[in-house]
Parts: C-alpha cells; structure tokens; sequence
C-alpha cells in the first residue's frame, strides 16, 4: 500500500512537495505516476517517472511547474509543485505503473492483472487565492 503525503492549505503562488513512501514494498522497480482527482472531476493523471529516474513524464496541465523525483535509496517518490493555482485543488494519489499522456489520460502498464498496479491514499491539496 502506498502512502502520499505533503498536502495541505497553501496559498497561490507557494511551492509545495508532496511525498509517496510504501513501507512494506520496494518501489525501485516500478514506474511510479502521480494522479489528481479535483472536486466533481475525473481524475487525471499528471506525471510519471521511470524506475531508474532517469526519464519523467508531465501532462501539459502541470508541465513547467511541477517535477516527478525519486529516490530508490530511500524507497520514495516526489511531486514539487511549483506556483500553485486555485485550479491545482485537487487529491493527489501516487501509483504504480501507470503511463501518464500529455493530455492526461494513463494507462496501466504493469503486469499483476487485474489488480492493475498499487494505489495509495491520496493527500488533499488545497490552494487559496
């Protein structure tokens, strides 16, 4: 089970980074996908990172402002989210193995079937204006 972290109040324009842990799973293997969920809205899917790191992913909605890291030592993953907006409000959630498009869309690209990858609780991130 994985675990997001970091949300809170913030105010337009802050930066804030929110974190994914999985104590009882290495995460060193999977690629890892940052998803929002806004009030009354789809959920959307905003980054991804490849297992090494070495290549990251962003949809167009949040492409410039937020960075995907991870740090396999430490068995976690990071979403630096750059001047916030009102329009960023959202529950963020991490997961694994999911492929995040630049319009969006995700798509799983794991291999343990139906359970379609692990999700984690998500953190709640509200920006005031």
């Amino acid at each position: 089970q994985l675990q997001a972290s970091g949300g809170g109040l913030v105010r337009r324009g802050w930066i804030l980074t929110l974190s994914c842990a999985a104590p009882r799973v290495s995460l060193e293997n999977y690629v890892m996908s940052w998803f929002r969920q806004a009030p009354g809205k789809g959920r959307e899917g905003v980054s991804c990172i490849s297992a090494s790191g070495d290549r990251s992913y962003y949809s167009d909605s949040v492409k410039g402002r937020f960075t995907v890291s991870r740090d396999n030592a430490k068995n976690t993953v990071s979403l630096q989210i750059h001047s916030l907006e009102p329009e960023d409000t959202a529950v963020y959630y991490c997961a694994t193995d999911y492929s995040v498009s630049e319009d969006g869309s995700y798509m799983y690209i794991g291999d343990d079937g139906a359970k379609k990858g692990s999700w984690g609780r998500g953190t709640q991130v509200t920006v005031s204006s």
